[in-house]
């Protein structure tokens, strides 16, 4: 007989270009401090480079072509969560993505969590719309950016 699925899953909404982003929290491997970053020729704009983190070199994106912050934003110290990939590929286990500000923990059920979708074709990256509490957030689309950073990382 299987389990049943938890009532509630822990996640983290992290600030990236504008938008929060809605993870498990278990998808979130660390978050740190914005160091050098390898900018790759011919690169999709969304892609700013490669960051080294634990031997490792990962792509680091934005999703700053979702939602681009405000003129007023207060410029805060922008940081890094770095994911665990999802695609199981053995050159690519983590990828990043920049944070303006501090992740956030958060604890959701079914209740807490409204998609948002208003029948427009979604940006690239993202695989849903949703109201958490009072937070508008993006479900980003793991699958999706995985498959276009092996693709855009074969050609540069």
């Amino acid at each position: 007989m299987s389990e049943p699925l938890p009532r509630e899953i822990r996640c983290v909404l992290i600030p990236s270009g504008g938008v929060r982003l809605l993870l498990p929290n278990a998808a979130v491997a660390e978050v740190i401090t914005l160091a050098g970053v390898e900018p790759l020729p011919d690169a999709p704009e969304w892609l700013h480079g490669l960051i080294e983190w634990r031997g490792w070199r990962i792509p680091l994106l934005s999703f700053d072509h979702v939602a681009a912050l405000p003129e007023d934003a207060q410029d805060q110290a922008t940081r890094v969560a770095v994911l665990k990939a999802i695609g199981q590929q053995a050159e690519m286990p983590y990828i990043a993505v920049l944070t303006h500000g501090f992740p956030r923990l958060t604890t959701l059920n079914a209740e807490f969590l409204l998609p948002t979708h208003d029948g427009n074709e979604l940006p690239f990256g993202v695989r849903a719309r949703v109201l958490v509490r009072d937070d508008m957030a993006v479900i980003p689309d793991l699958e999706g950016i995985e498959a276009a950073l092996t693709d855009a990382l074969a050609t540069t």
